[in-house]
């Protein structure tokens, strides 16, 4: 489907099936709401699937990776040839997110979306819509056909996977400088100034930290991105990663898939969808509060509570992994544990 469509096609989840899985709830041996967030998170899950006993022993993460122009402003540690080398890393299954994921039995799909390079590996999806980003401090990012082709290329990869029987999916990205830009998505969609949001990504010094916000400030007074315009946004001052993050978000709600967010930058791929449609915002888990300053900004605009706030900043997807297990253990008690009659015990009654 296009975007229009897949925007179209999402339903709201079902209130039924979350009553149905409130119920069993208050039925199990266990105090009332004492799993907290992660309660919550399978009334959710439920919802999203319509039936108050939902399954996620299928899963994937798909990982888009690219490059940024913007790393020609220093406002990164280490060169645009890593992403290549990370990306290669992961049609290896030699990344973080790969050793995580295969822990938990969960697939990985990486995705070269816009690698600076061509990459090797027969493991690699090939969906490449540029070379790169321009250098969002000269113009923008990338032209708005182009944003477009790569959030459809997201909601393609959702339905691909979710045609495959897949009943979970993460996004995880990989892209030198996509601190930076996602900090450009945020400041730009929240209406606040580029301090507020950025940060030091992977390790940068305060000189880089200092080049880093003012590219950030540069790009906005530049292409004066409108809020009110998601495509624009993400066309002059986002990324090729956050694109397609954005589009399996799209995709994965309008095919009756729950989605987990990582960090910060796939929660500026959440936003950005969300705004585009805001009825998928309900098919999103948020998994962890990334340490970067947008990070709870842009949870906070999504009014999501992530069940993690570990001080995570690696990317990849490997904190919506995390998220993921502890998904793992809320259901085994959910769908194992007796009930009080079961047990012979009085159920707890809500107290006033």
């Amino acid at each position: 489907m296009n975007l229009q469509q897949t925007i179209a096609a999402v339903r709201p989840i079902d209130g039924e099936s979350v009553e149905a899985a409130r119920r069993r709830f208050s039925q199990i041996a266990i105090p009332l709401g004492s799993l907290g967030l992660l309660e919550d998170a399978v009334l959710q899950l439920a919802g999203v699937r319509r039936t108050a006993r939902p399954a996620i022993d299928k899963r994937a993460a798909v990982v888009f990776c690219a490059d940024n122009g913007v790393v020609a402003r220093g406002v990164t540690q280490c060169g645009q040839e890593i992403t290549a080398v990370v990306a290669e890393n992961m049609g290896r299954g030699a990344s973080t997110v790969c050793l995580m994921a295969k822990k938990i039995g969960m697939d990985v799909f990486p995705v070269d979306i816009g690698v600076a390079r061509d990459v090797a590996g027969e493991k690699i999806v090939r969906r490449k819509i540029r070379y790169g980003t321009a250098d969002m401090t000269q113009g923008p990012a990338m032209t708005r056909e182009e944003a477009v082709r790569a959030v459809e290329t997201g909601i393609a990869l959702a339905e691909a996977r979710a045609d495959e029987g897949y009943e979970l999916l993460c996004a995880g990205e990989m892209g030198i400088g996509n601190t930076t830009t996602s900090a450009a998505v945020a400041a730009a969609l929240l209406g606040v100034p580029a301090e507020a949001v950025t940060g030091r990504g992977a390790g940068l010094s305060s000189d880089g930290l200092r080049r880093k916000i003012d590219a950030v400030r540069t790009a906005l007074s530049v292409n004066l991105p409108d809020k009110d315009d998601p495509i624009g946004v993400l066309a002059k001052v986002g990324g090729l990663d956050i694109a397609g993050m954005a589009g399996l978000y799209l995709g994965g709600a309008a095919r009756g898939l729950p989605v987990v967010l990582d960090g910060v930058i796939a929660c500026a791929a959440a936003l950005l969808a969300a705004r585009l449609c805001p009825a998928a915002r309900d098919y999103m888990l948020a998994s962890h509060r990334s340490a970067e300053p947008a990070g709870r900004l842009l949870l906070d605009a999504l009014g999501m509570q992530p069940f993690l706030a570990a001080g995570m900043r690696l990317g990849e997807g490997t904190g919506a992994v995390a998220a993921v297990a502890l998904l793992d253990l809320a259901l085994a008690a959910y769908n194992g544990m007796p009930s009080f009659d079961e047990i012979g015990m009085e159920a707890y009654t809500p107290l006033v």
